[in-house]
């Protein structure tokens, strides 16, 4: 890990879930093979063709690869938290008639293939499969492969102490493997499950999250809430378009935690059963969000707890109660949605020294109009700058609200792509390949902006460049120094 490289950190990635799922499709499944030819290996490297981008522009579906580590080691990242996602089970049963049609547009939606759809669809166990998840990154763990830009791998790191070791060995004159340092989360907690066919177990529950501390590398943070009902919290709605058409969300939309949930949040939390787990606030609903926030405030252990976010968007609005756009000069261009953080939760992570990554889906940064509105072009360099400028929005808006909370702006912002996790990526930024040309055109925005002195707190008027390798870098590797 070269100092002189991008060393980019990605908060909330996916580069199991493709491969994985295609593992399906060999004799025994759960491979994850060193021939990166194959597409069950997570180095497989699986480029967007024309028809992918056409696709994806036309009906938003993603099924090429964004975050395999042949892509991320070609766009210089240099730190992922991978996120492990056994996917869920009502995720396959849709509104379509026919058991091929079902098997046929989950497989299209989501690119893991129709014999992955097929085990999920007969599911009873979450938490088997979350095991084999974990084993297929442990598979090809340290394991050194040889691109055109030289020698790679990935190395699963348990802690900061891990990270720094990888950094000093990069600069030793004969090191010439090029690390991406692995954290590993988890998205979604029922992955608790063990079986799904019975009412929920709490013993079950709390013996599974057990184990799971007891792994040699247990998850850093994880998403308690996902796109359905888990027994544990209630979560926002997430699926839009197509999806949204086709899936129902309805059972647990917009509750808040049941009394197993808090069991399980404070055993997450606590450090005499392991190392304490973060909690990661996305997809959890308004109502389960206002619960965590009571825990915390009321709990004296919790009193220093960093909230996370590793993968989300602001909405613009000003609070649960109070939902209008305000706060920015930007803020009526972000998406409105409950599911995207208010003002006053932005606040709350900033002053809790916090994280806050950011999406790179178009469908969540901004709203609808705002997305029409956005130019259009044939000139590659072009589109790039057009599209970055909807995360600019983004970064704008957060820093404006915290600016005028009397805070320091740029310190808890960091790239949470989502890439694989079946986004819609920003177009021209479709994978983890791109994101030095991300930077380049954010900095633009970023200059551009900053030329104004706009800040209230001088603090705040950075340099261009310097916003830029915070939110690419900086943060995430401040925040991991101090948590992790």
């Amino acid at each position: 890990m070269s100092l002189e490289k991008n060393n980019y950190v990605d908060f909330h990635c996916h580069p199991a879930l493709k491969p994985y799922g295609k593992s399906f499709n060999y004799k025994t499944i759960g491979v994850n093979n060193f021939n990166r030819s194959r597409s069950n290996s997570i180095w497989h490297y699986n480029p967007p063709s024309i028809g992918d981008k056409l696709l994806n522009y036309i009906v938003n579906l993603t099924k090429f690869s964004q975050a395999n580590f042949t892509s991320l080691s070609k766009g210089g990242v240099s730190v992922i938290c991978a996120s492990l996602y056994p996917i869920e089970k009502p995720f396959f049963d849709n509104k379509l008639k026919t058991e091929f049609l079902k098997d046929m547009a989950s497989n299209f939606a989501t690119g893991v293939g129709k014999k992955r759809v097929d085990a999920i669809q007969r599911m009873v166990n979450y938490f088997e499969d979350l095991d084999r998840e974990y084993d297929f990154y442990l598979q090809l763990n340290n394991v050194v492969f040889t691109l055109p830009e030289g020698k790679f791998k990935y190395r699963i790191v348990r802690n900061y102490q891990d990270i720094e070791a990888v950094i000093e060995a990069s600069k030793q004159p004969s090191t010439k493997i090029t690390t991406i340092c692995v954290i590993l989360s988890i998205e979604g907690l029922h992955v608790l499950n063990s079986n799904i066919e019975l009412p929920p177990n709490e013993d079950d529950f709390l013996a599974n999250l057990k184990a799971i501390k007891q792994w040699d590398a247990p998850p850093f943070f994880v998403t308690v809430a996902h796109h359905f009902w888990n027994h544990i919290c209630g979560h926002a709605e997430s699926f839009t378009n197509l999806v949204k058409s086709q899936v129902d969300q309805s059972q647990g939309l917009n509750l808040g935690f049941t009394a197993m949930g808090v069991n399980i949040i404070n055993e997450l939390l606590s450090d005499t059963n392991g190392r304490r787990i973060l909690i990661d606030v996305k997809h959890m609903s308004v109502a389960s969000r206002q619960e965590f926030y009571d825990i915390i405030d009321n709990t004296p252990a919790y009193k220093n707890l960093p909230i996370v976010v590793s993968h989300g968007a602001a909405n613009g609005l000003a609070s649960f109660k109070d939902q209008t756009q305000k706060g920015s000069t930007v803020a009526t261009k972000l998406n409105p949605v409950d599911i995207n953080f208010f003002n006053a939760e932005l606040i709350r992570i900033a002053k809790s020294k916090g994280i806050f990554g950011l999406q790179l889906d178009e469908r969540r940064v901004v709203n609808k109009q705002t997305l029409k509105d956005t130019k259009s072009a044939l000139s590659r360099s072009k589109i790039m700058h057009y599209r970055s400028e909807l995360l600019w929005y983004q970064m704008q808006h957060i820093a404006e609200v915290l600016d005028a909370e009397g805070l320091f702006a740029w310190d808890c912002m960091v790239i949470g792509s989502d890439f694989d996790g079946i986004i819609d990526p920003l177009n021209s930024f479709w994978t983890a390949e791109e994101l030095p040309f991300l930077a380049d055109f954010l900095e633009r925005h970023a200059y551009n902006y900053l030329q104004k002195k706009p800040f209230n707190n001088p603090d705040n008027n950075l340099e261009a460049d310097e916003v830029i390798s915070r939110i690419m870098t900086k943060n995430g590797m401040r925040f991991l120094k101090t948590n992790f």
